[in-house]
């Protein structure tokens, strides 16, 4: 019984992997007020306000951008990457 808990457990993991999207890129632009997120490579992003931006967010920082799968304009997370 024990094994199979785990085994779903790692299914779910998994699964949930499959519901989301990420870009990677350098940030062109940030406009605080808006919570609008331009690349490099011309693409913007809105971030909600229910989802955390890192402090320092600023122009020339690279981060990985989530979306969701099923809706590429929904921002789920912004996190910064290793340069």
């Amino acid at each position: 019984m024990r094994k199979l808990v785990l085994a779903l457990g790692a299914a779910a993991l998994m699964t949930g992997a499959a519901w989301a999207a990420s870009a990677d890129g350098v940030v062109k632009e940030f406009n605080k007020d808006t919570r609008v997120v331009t690349m490099e490579d011309g693409k913007s992003y809105t971030v909600p306000a229910d989802v955390a931006l890192p402090a320092d967010l600023a122009a020339g920082m690279k981060v990985t951008v989530t979306t969701a799968d099923d809706d590429a304009t929904k921002v789920t997370a912004l996190t910064m990457s290793a340069m």
